[in-house]
């Protein structure tokens, strides 16, 4: 008989995954970008002038495969990267403002395509549930483990920092 945990374990991971797939191929479909190229436009569009190793240690990825998005991204006119006029050494990337309405844009699409999965809990189901997963990510997320974030929950919007 499997434990609870096991089973909690496969259901979160299962339902995360799914969702990515069918995100991803939504995006493709109505705006030729992916989800990771989403991801890196939407942290962007929260945090400009990220730097791609932050940006990179943030979606789980390594800079080389973030170097690549980006540098897609800005074939595609959704980005730029300028020289930071205060570091030379550095890079700043930065969102055009067809950047920020493909991002909106791709916000949108992903919220009305899985919506239904979340409008069939009631309200105080659905803020149970970002109770509990934002406790999971305090638990999973200290200090000391490995692949931990450094971002923090905005509890007002309920989006990642």
């Amino acid at each position: 008989m499997e434990s609870s945990v096991s089973v909690l374990d496969y259901l979160l991971q299962h339902v995360a995954s799914t969702m990515h797939r069918q995100s991803d191929q939504v995006l493709q479909e109505r705006l030729g970008i992916g989800m990771s190229q989403f991801k890196i436009l939407r942290i962007l569009q929260q945090e400009p002038g990220i730097q791609q190793r932050v940006l990179a240690d943030r979606l789980g990825q390594t800079e080389a495969g973030v170097s690549r998005q980006i540098k897609l991204l800005v074939q595609k006119g959704l980005l730029l990267v300028e020289v930071n006029p205060e570091s030379r050494r550095e890079h700043l990337t930065i969102l055009t403002a067809k950047g920020t309405k493909i991002t909106d844009a791709a916000q949108e699409i992903v919220m009305e395509y899985h919506g239904p999965v979340f409008e069939q809990f009631t309200e105080k189901q659905q803020k149970l549930l970002r109770e509990l997963l934002e406790s999971m990510h305090n638990a999973a997320c200290v200090q000391g483990r490995p692949h931990t974030c450094d971002h923090v929950l905005k509890k007002a919007v309920g989006q990642v920092a």
